[in-house]
């Protein structure tokens, strides 16, 4: 009798989710004023007799999220076929084929639609490895062989910063005290910090709220958005430093709009409110001038790395000296194999890592990185905290939880990345229930029948 063939990917399904967040200024900020959230979403199938899937995405705000869909659709061919027991035992295969597809590599290369792409795949498998090894993606992350976390790492451009020998004795050294630590992050949490009452949108009644509240809640940093209007930021900052108190740690995002010199003007103007950070002062890919801000701006510390697009541009921020907050993302790069080789060019250099979040399940998968570097890497949370923004969370499987201003670690297997049936269903763009009944989608919807259709 033929033995059973070995279990297989059979399919790659693809979701262009949309949620409607511009219509209550929810994520509105300096460059981005009317955001609709938005997640390309993957699911990796497999004729395994476990059932398991692999669940992942990348986020963006609205428009081009078809693009992201289409993009990710391209990687169909690397992955429908493959073994499950080898994709799980080795991610980094399917990390090196797709990033090495030189034909779909022309069009970043590793940036932009198709490195996120990439991102949301691989961020799948590794959903579907930590689910088979029936751990959260942390603790798998954690409880790793370091040799083995190396190999999954492309150190390609990056020996001039960091060798594999030396990310090994990171590693290694890592491991001292990891089970404590563990045990720590199981009964503490993760320290949090929340933009949620900062969005550029909302009017001082509305910040005030929220900024008084997520002091009571637990928080000991919030952050706001800065950069429209000089005026305007001074206003703001002055009614949430009162809201929140000379003890609460405010920190302030330009998302980008500035200048160099105008940053530096305008964090300046902002410097009498005793900001912690100003985040993402100019643009993403300016590593020179993000140097030149944090000189100018000092004792003011600069943040960024929301958009940076691979492992290089972190390295050159770090040898630059251009930044005292290393911000990644989890679905920015290349997913977590690139994210591992972040984490560790940061704890090379002695640069905290604070990630960002919010967006659609951003923070749900951005915690489970932020947990192995403390348990298994840089084994602090000093000056660490991960963004937390209060919205969207419902439509998650496994969502985060927040108590007295902290992440709870999850401890459900996989990367908390799998959306409720029910919401892929309702949000699919233009033809989920939502947008099917939605006026500004179809016009020949008749808004009176469905006017709480559009305000659900």
């Amino acid at each position: 009798m033929a033995p059973p063939s070995p279990a297989r990917v059979i399919a790659v399904d693809t979701h262009d989710i949309r949620f409607p967040t511009s219509r209550e200024l929810d994520g509105s900020d300096a460059m981005n004023p009317d955001p609709d959230y938005s997640a390309a979403y993957v699911v990796l199938r497999t004729d395994a007799p476990d059932g398991h899937e692999g669940h992942g995405f990348t986020f963006t705000i609205g428009r081009g999220n078809e693009v992201q869909v289409a993009a990710i659709g391209a990687l169909r061919e690397h992955v429908v076929g493959r073994s499950v027991d080898e994709l799980c035992a080795d991610p980094g295969t399917l990390s090196r084929d797709l990033v090495g597809d030189s034909q779909l590599r022309w069009l970043g290369p590793e940036k932009g639609v198709m490195h996120m792409a990439i991102g949301a795949v691989v961020n799948a498998a590794w959903d579907l490895a930590a689910k088979r090894a029936g751990k959260p993606l942390w603790r798998l992350l954690a409880d790793a062989d370091p040799a083995w976390l190396v190999r999954q790492i492309d150190f390609r451009y990056l020996t001039d910063a960091l060798t594999p020998d030396e990310a090994l004795a990171l590693l290694r050294r890592g491991k001292e005290g990891a089970a404590r630590r563990a045990e720590d992050l199981l009964s503490r949490g993760y320290p949090a910090y929340t933009t949620s009452p900062g969005w550029l949108g909302y009017d001082d009644e509305k910040l005030t709220r929220l900024a008084a509240g997520a002091v009571a809640d637990g928080f000991r940093q919030i952050k706001l958005k800065v950069g429209a209007d000089l005026d305007d930021d001074v206003r703001r900052c002055r009614t949430a430093r009162a809201a929140v108190g000379p003890d609460v740690r405010m920190a302030i995002d330009a998302n980008q709009r500035w200048d160099v010199g105008e940053a530096i003007r305008w964090t300046r103007a902002l410097a009498e409110f005793d900001p912690y950070w100003i985040e993402e002062p100019t643009s993403p890919d300016d590593i020179l001038g993000h140097a030149a801000v944090r000189e100018a701006v000092a004792p003011v510390k600069v943040a960024t790395g929301e958009h940076v697009q691979n492992r290089v541009v972190f390295k050159q921020l770090l040898q630059a000296g251009a930044l005292d907050v290393l911000q990644l993302d989890a679905a920015r790069v290349g997913g977590v194999n690139e994210n591992l080789a972040v984490l560790l060019l940061a704890a090379k250099f002695g640069v905290p890592v604070c990630p960002h979040a919010g967006g659609v399940g951003l923070c749900e998968l951005v915690q489970h990185l932020a947990m192995f570097d403390y348990v298994a890497l840089s084994g602090t949370t000093e000056d660490r905290v991960i963004e937390y923004v209060g919205h969207l969370h419902d439509h998650f499987l496994d969502p985060v939880v927040i108590r007295d201003g902290h992440y709870t670690a999850p401890t459900a297997p996989g990367f908390s990345a799998a959306m409720r049936p029910e919401s892929i269903a309702r949000y699919t763009y233009p033809g989920g229930a939502f947008w099917a009944a939605d006026p500004a989608t179809n016009p020949q919807t008749d808004p009176q029948t469905n006017r709480k259709e559009r305000t659900a």
